[in-house]
């Protein structure tokens, strides 16, 4: 009898998973799928569950009505330069916090935690203030510098490093190794899992930041992808056109997804590693 009430309930299980699954991918799949429809199909009642006659048109448009390729390269200079800052300054600050001694580290350490409390938008103000006096708005700086420094980056690293045993350090430092040397020839090597995962929490966050960008840029020349969305929608703001902003959101996901699929395996063992859930 518990047999059959354990095959029970790992059934329901299952069916409740596959139906999870189901609205979590469907969002996806109607993106894909209404940016291969015609603008015929897209104003269509009933709607279409799927393109009935697959067209490439709404790719091309996107690329046309604004600067997509230009906006694309722009969000790659930014969020490659932003994510290899914050792993080299997270790396670096978790090291310290994890290995070092020092008078105030559990308080120091506690105030880099509190920041992650602090909502992005109470400092967009003093942000902008401060590279406007540096004349740094509407470039890659603006961009790039106020992201470098990354307090969750920061508690990864510290709790993945504080895992690393003692004595290799140690060992390191008797045969004559610097302190530079031991953090990037002995530490960050086996930090692999860990940088996956920062990168991939990283890259994902700036690739799609808004709020940030929107306040710093002017012209259409520095637009990063979510910006050239944003503005393609006020180009296409007819029902008509909701083929070309699915085929936006198509090619604006794809780096993310991509970068999933390639580091998921050393994403799962990292958030394994250091006891981070959800």
């Amino acid at each position: 009898m518990s047999l059959i009430l354990r095959g029970s309930k790992r059934s329901w299980a299952y069916i409740w998973l596959g139906v999870i699954t189901v609205i979590s991918v469907f969002p996806f799949y109607w993106m894909v799928s209404s940016s291969l429809k015609t603008s015929k199909e897209i104003m269509a009642l009933p709607p279409h569950w799927w393109a009935t006659h697959p067209s490439l048109q709404a790719y091309s448009t996107v690329f046309h009505v604004v600067a997509f390729a230009r906006a694309i390269g722009n969000s790659f200079v930014v969020t490659g330069t932003a994510t290899l800052g914050i792993l080299v300054t997270s790396i670096m600050a978790g090291y310290v916090f994890a290995k070092y001694r020092f008078r105030g580290k559990e308080t120091l350490f506690t105030a880099v935690l509190a920041t992650m409390m602090v909502p992005s938008f109470v400092t967009l103000v003093p942000l902008y203030y401060f590279f406007n006096r540096l004349n740094l708005i509407d470039n890659y700086a603006a961009l790039i510098l106020p992201n470098i420094g990354n307090a969750f980056g920061i508690f990864l690293m510290r709790q993945f490093i504080a895992g690393i045993p003692q004595e290799l350090i140690e060992a390191a430092r008797i045969d004559g190794a610097s302190e530079w040397t031991v953090l990037w020839r002995v530490i960050t090597p086996l930090l692999g899992p860990a940088i996956a995962t920062l990168g991939l929490f990283a890259f994902v966050f700036q690739w799609n930041r808004f709020l940030w960008p929107l306040t710093v840029v002017n012209t259409p020349n520095m637009y990063t992808v979510v910006l050239a969305l944003n503005s393609l929608e006020s180009y296409t703001s007819s029902v008509k056109f909701a083929n070309v902003v699915m085929a936006g959101a198509v090619v604006g996901i794809l780096p993310s997804v991509l970068l999933f699929v390639w580091l998921q395996k050393y994403f799962i063992r990292g958030v394994a590693m250091t006891g981070i859930k959800g």
